[in-house]
């Protein structure tokens, strides 16, 4: 008779220690409220004579094959246009120093937490008839008369790159800042010029960057509904728009959400396509997680051993030569200064049109005109004085508070699991967790739309709080994460080893660590839900509206200052709470 083997069973307590198990609140929220609701906007779309009824009826009928078309032409004009101008933009945060480096960077990001509808209603008010280019135009004599600068394509595709321009910025200048500096001394110390080295060193380098925020660019941008349905023409509908107008109609179930399910499978099929050829880390912004020690993969070996040809080698031998050969002739300046100029529109591009919004928000007048013939505070005493505006800011500012305190509980604990854990497929397990960002908003509120009605939660604050939380536990993800990555394991072990429990470990140890960004986490997921208005479109109801719901009423209906005043106050919040942020942040960097 052998002895049976021992089998040592981890005691409960000791499993329950596990950081792993920081995942599951978030990830059964997100399964419930997320991807529940997705899968079953699919089974509908599916119902019918046959399973691709409806979706063959989505491309049988003209009006919207052809806004599918327009989508995707709209969405990578617009992703050209940001590498255009934010590639020059990236290279001039990086060069700049002190100060100055600082103000550009801050004119860029700036605008990107101001919110998109506020941004929309900037730009109307720039080109509109009364508006300070229509009036600058006719005082230069290019004009004889105020044109119609609105209501077109060009003046969509302007303002949807204003709007998107601070992502491809912000990915170009994550591979700028990472370079070597010594790669581009050593080739100028060879004797290559400065165009030499841009297209040889510098573009092969930030291809990834490049490409990661054309992506994301892209993605965005074909869910884009908000900015072409106030600046864009009847020619101009893009495909989500669509969505929300069959959104009205009972009769059309089963074919709307195939048009949504079109727009998502879209997506889907493009972010998966990028994830297989540059990693789903792009979406965001971070290296690819692993729960082992850091070792050189067969693949990193492969690569140092023999020099491969990667694209941005092929394309500097194939054309690069060519066009160095004639370019090499201009000045060596002629770059720097082409920078310089490209940044400085782009900078009055994001800045001058919410500077001309708030002066307008001072203006006596009934009607919007720039400059204001008198000054006064008629229309912030107007809204301060409006019950229906004080509600909706009311609700606003509960639903927001909410909706951060859900995400910054969800997304902090998860991010520790994610950071701490040894678990396997890190990496995955983040993809589902920022998922969120890249499903078009109003796909998303559609799905959300039929799940609230069977659990009698829409028209109430916690359930738009809820819904605004999917959107909020990525930001805090990604930022609570790289915070815990900052912090030395060894410092939690030693106090563990000392007898702390892994509370008082995280409560003395690791939080104090980690507080500025979980500030910052809780500003972002905050400011996430109170602009959020594609959500509350679908989710809300007569009797609860917020504040981008009365901004979204009134843009559509009428113009006034007292929308200028609305977008004071937000400007007036993002730039407080940065502000309020700033010496939070300089104190951990000195510590």
């Amino acid at each position: 008779m052998t002895d049976a083997p021992i089998v040592h069973r981890i005691p409960l307590t000791e499993r329950l220690k596990n950081p792993a198990l920081l995942l599951l609140p978030a990830t059964l929220f997100l399964a419930f409220i997320y991807l529940m609701p997705l899968i079953d906007l699919t089974r509908i779309s599916m119902n019918g004579p046959s399973v691709l009824t409806h979706f063959e009826r989505v491309f049988d009928i003209p009006l919207y094959w052809e806004s599918l078309v327009r989508t995707m032409q709209i969405a990578v004009t617009v992703a050209f246009l940001c590498l255009l101008f934010g590639y020059p933009m990236a290279l001039l945060i990086h060069r700049t120093r002190g100060t100055a480096q600082v103000l550009i960077a801050t004119a860029i990001v700036l605008p990107y937490f101001i919110a998109i509808l506020i941004r929309t209603y900037a730009w109307m008010v720039l080109l509109g008839r009364n508006g300070p280019v229509n009036k600058f135009a006719v005082w230069l004599g290019i004009f004889d008369e105020p044109m119609g600068l609105l209501f077109n394509r060009g003046t969509v595709l302007v303002c949807m790159t204003a709007v998107l321009l601070p992502l491809m910025v912000l990915s170009i200048y994550s591979s700028v800042a990472r370079l070597d500096q010594s790669l581009t001394r050593a080739a100028l110390a060879s004797g290559a010029g400065p165009l030499a080295v841009f297209w040889r060193v510098l573009l092969p380098l930030t291809l990834p960057g490049i490409g990661a925020g054309f992506l994301l660019v892209f993605v965005s941008a074909l869910g884009f509904f908000i900015t072409p349905t106030l600046l864009g023409g009847p020619g101009d509908q893009m495909f989500a728009m669509h969505i929300t107008q069959q959104a009205d109609f009972v009769s059309s179930e089963g074919f709307l959400q195939a048009l949504a399910v079109v727009l998502l499978v879209i997506t889907l099929v493009v972010v998966a396509v990028a994830g297989r050829i540059m990693g789903f880390e792009f979406i965001w912004g971070g290296s690819k997680l692993s729960d082992t020690p850091a070792r050189t993969s067969p693949r990193l070996k492969a690569s140092t051993a023999k020099p491969r040809h990667t694209l941005g080698m092929v394309l500097a031998d194939s054309i690069g030569w060519p066009l160095l050969r004639l370019l090499g002739r201009l000045h060596g300046g002629f770059g720097t200064w082409t920078v310089r100029l490209i940044g400085a529109f782009v900078i009055a591009a994001l800045i001058v049109p919410i500077i001309v919004v708030i002066i307008i928000s001072f203006s006596n007048a009934t009607y919007l005109t720039f400059p204001p013939t008198e000054y006064s505070l008629r229309w912030y005493t107007k809204f301060f004085s409006d019950a229906n505006w004080m509600r909706a800011f009311g609700n606003s500012l509960m639903i927001a508070a909410l909706s951060a305190c859900f995400a910054v509980i969800l997304g902090a604990s998860a991010a520790m699991g994610i950071v701490r854990s040894r678990i396997k497929y890190k990496s995955a397990i983040m993809l589902l967790l920022v998922s969120p960002v890249i499903v078009p908003p109003v796909v998303l509120g559609l799905s959300l739309y039929s799940l609230f009605l069977r659990f009698d939660l829409v028209g109430t604050v916690w359930g738009l709080a809820a819904a605004h939380a999917i959107g909020g536990v990525p930001i805090v993800v990604v930022i609570i994460s790289a915070a815990l990555q900052a912090v030395d394991p060894k410092l939690e072990q030693s106090a563990a080893v000392h007898g702390a429990s892994p509370l008082t470990v995280f409560r003395t140890v690791t939080l104090p660590t980690i507080a500025p960004g979980l500030a910052a986490a809780v500003f972002f997921a905050f400011l996430h839900s109170f602009d959020e208005l594609v959500l509350s479109l679908f989710l809300s109801s007569a009797q609860l509206k917020t504040l981008p719901l009365m901004l979204w009423a009134d843009i559509n209906y009428q113009l006034n200052p007292v929308l200028a005043v609305v977008s004071t106050l937000e400007v007036l919040l993002v730039v407080g709470g940065i502000a309020l942020a700033r010496p939070v942040l300089s104190r951990s960097r000195a510590a």
